[in-house]
């Protein structure tokens, strides 16, 4: 078989800088949206629930788009036609969501945001293994990592920068200041131009040439569909006891959510047992079952990272403007403020974890990926849960640098011990895939937290982030589980680069 012939570090560069404006609209999303939906009316504790478009969104569609650009090819190529979709849709949804007259309509857009997030975000992954060859793909991660900390740190800081550049930071009841919705505006014409540039000065191999190129992962042996019914029967029954006891007990309408998930999942894996053909839930659902051990095991240390992960970037607003600037009102100065220094934090871990990024080869190889990425997030446990002890905001800076390390962990050396089991024709689907478990804890997050604070904290959300913290530990004590490929320890750690 033939070899993929190596790329220069600008060929590189073009293939991945479309990363930088996607993470600079995902981090105005995620620094900003609880703001919104605050000053549109939202309580706190009805928080979760409107960001639940987000998670579902991307438990929809990333393994959709994944599984649709593997078949893929037209003038575009084959992952770009869903890069130019994503944009254009993403850009249209930041350009109307500062605007948004009411709280449903901001919901709604936060939806239709997410998916076209995800419809540009999801084949950048696969586009990777396409296009370099095995030696050259930790430089490709690596490379969209420094374009995930450039994009996040600058949008993260955007509203505040513009505040102190005299952009007026408070607005009228029902109105969003202009700080964000200059940065809005700023981030659909940095994501729009970043994707350009990458379609534009990109090209793709056809599935002619990719077939001949050497792949040395072969597909496993398909898993018996027969069984599936068992697995789904376990988990629609989880469901069902699940509603009955919201019913019996009159529990928060949120976890209605979460048991018609589980329902609707037992369902389709009853259905996968029994169903003939080849159509595309078909497929998805029987790559799922039968996915490659090691994206068994690692399923449990995104589940418990993202849980995290989500529990900082909608309770930290709310948290910080109540605990460290002691403001609840949306439209008070105070609020606003603390509101801007939250972007500023957020900028500071992304920040944080592209330094981290140099650091974490190095941890790598002394000791190994497994241990490295248990030491990276129980920094960021630490850093989580210390938001309970400071009360000096400036402080919260030092709690952001243990964040930043799990952060640049979790977005490489999940995917470094994963990369040696995946088979090439199916890099897209089994990387969307593996989104579920990055998808799978947001929703849980979103239907349990507002439950979990109201019941056992009296509705403060700063318990949100120690929660986060703790789950942050379970991660990395269920990463000590995954068995550490021995040929790639090295090359792999170079994908925390950045």
């Amino acid at each position: 078989m033939n070899r993929k012939p190596s790329l220069s570090f600008w060929q590189i560069w073009n293939m991945c800088f479309g990363f930088l404006g996607i993470q600079f609209g995902f981090a105005l999303q995620n620094a900003n949206v609880s703001r919104i939906f605050q000053t549109l009316g939202a309580d706190v504790g009805d928080i979760p629930a409107l960001w639940i478009a987000a998670p579902l969104t991307g438990l929809i569609v990333q393994p959709l788009i994944g599984h649709w650009s593997d078949r893929t090819w037209g003038r575009l190529g084959r992952r770009r036609p869903y890069f130019l979709i994503g944009a254009v849709l993403a850009t249209l949804a930041l350009f109307a969501m500062p605007d948004a007259p009411l709280l449903w309509i901001a919901a709604g857009l936060l939806w239709v945001m997410d998916a076209s997030f995800n419809i540009a975000m999801e084949p950048f992954r696969a586009f990777v293994g396409d296009q370099l060859p095995t030696q050259q793909r930790a430089k490709g991660y690596a490379m969209q990592s420094f374009f995930i900390g450039i994009g996040a740190v600058v949008a993260s800081m955007l509203p505040y920068l513009l505040a102190h550049a005299g952009v007026a930071n408070t607005a009228p009841d029902g109105t969003v200041p202009d700080t964000v919705k200059y940065a809005f505006y700023a981030g659909g014409v940095v994501l729009l131009g970043s994707v350009l540039w990458t379609i534009v000065t990109t090209r793709e191999y056809p599935p002619e040439t990719l077939r001949a190129f050497e792949n040395p992962v072969e597909e496993t042996a398909p898993a018996n569909m027969q069984r599936a019914w068992r697995f789904g029967l376990l988990v629609g029954a989880i469901g069902v006891l699940l509603l009955i006891a919201i019913v019996r007990f009159s529990l928060m309408r949120d976890l209605y959510l979460l048991a018609g998930m589980l329902i609707a999942a037992g369902l389709l894996f009853g259905w996968l047992s029994f169903a003939r053909g080849g159509g595309t839930l078909h497929q998805v659902m029987a790559d799922l079952y039968g996915m490659p051990e090691a994206m068994r095991r690692l399923a449990w240390v995104q589940f418990f990272s993202w849980f995290a992960l989500f529990a900082m970037w909608i309770y930290t607003t709310p948290a910080v403007t109540q605990v460290q600037f002691g403001a609840t009102d949306p439209h008070s100065a105070a609020y606003n403020a603390g509101a801007n220094w939250v972007g500023v934090l957020f900028a500071a871990y992304n920040g944080f974890a592209a330094l981290a990024a140099i650091v974490i080869p190095w941890m790598a190889r002394a000791w190994g990926l497994r241990v490295s990425h248990l030491v990276n997030v129980a920094l960021g446990g630490a850093g989580l849960i210390s938001f309970a002890l400071i009360r000096d905001p400036h402080w919260l800076l030092l709690s952001m640098v243990g964040v930043g390390f799990a952060w640049a962990s979790i977005l490489s050396l999940p995917y470094a011990l994963l990369s040696d089991n995946l088979p090439a024709a199916k890099m897209g689907v089994y990387m969307g895939i593996f989104n579920f478990f990055i998808v799978i804890p947001q929703l849980l997050a979103a239907s349990v937290l507002g439950v979990l604070l109201k019941g056992f904290f009296h509705g403060q959300p700063l318990y949100a982030l120690v929660l986060g913290g703790l789950s942050l530990f379970a991660a990395g004590l269920c990463v000590l589980r995954v068995r550490e490929p021995q040929a790639a320890k090295e090359p792999s750690a170079a994908t925390a680069r950045s």
